[in-house]
């Protein structure tokens, strides 16, 4: 599967700040040709060693916003620059290129991609992390798990979606 595949990364996180916050999800949606893996690291599993070796052989990964937040969050956390790794694209940069503004949710909107966890924001997420941290709330996780994977599956269908901008 690794070999020359992509990946749409996206990281949810215990508040805004890389130097106060921790990185409480890390999902991964890979792609080679035909053939797609999502991986979800959470809490511990998030090591500098299980990300490089979920991103071996990945040659670009695209994320929304990814230059301002994921990435720093990374680099912070686990001392691993992602850039420096495989090749980074941000998707919010292309997607100002065609007057789409905002943040993720308000992008697919504007397109029509849809989501089975509309409503849902990162504040919400943050809330649904603390209630399965403090009360063991397995439903929490679940429903933090399912936002995190729209954001990945989205992420392709929004780069699918700007590919038509530029035919």
């Amino acid at each position: 599967m690794h070999s020359s595949c992509e990946a749409y990364l996206d990281v949810e996180t215990t508040g805004l700040s890389w130097q106060s916050s921790t990185i409480t999800v890390v999902g991964l949606y890979l792609v080679k040709e035909d053939e797609s893996c999502l991986l979800q690291l959470v809490d511990r599993g998030i090591t500098r060693e299980s990300l490089t070796a979920a991103l071996r052989g990945v040659k670009t990964v695209f994320t929304y916003n990814g230059t301002r937040f994921d990435l720093p969050f990374i680099n912070a956390a686990l001392g691993t620059d992602l850039a420096g790794f495989c090749c980074h694209h941000d998707l919010m940069n292309d997607c100002w290129k065609n007057n789409l503004y905002g943040g993720l949710k308000a992008v697919e909107s504007r397109l029509g991609i849809p989501r089975q966890t509309k409503g849902i924001t990162g504040r919400e997420a943050v809330m649904l992390w603390r209630s399965y941290q403090r009360n063991g709330d397995k439903k929490a996780l679940d429903l933090l798990l399912q936002y995190n994977k729209e954001d990945v599956l989205n992420l392709k269908l929004l780069r699918e979606r700007l590919a038509e901008f530029s035919v």
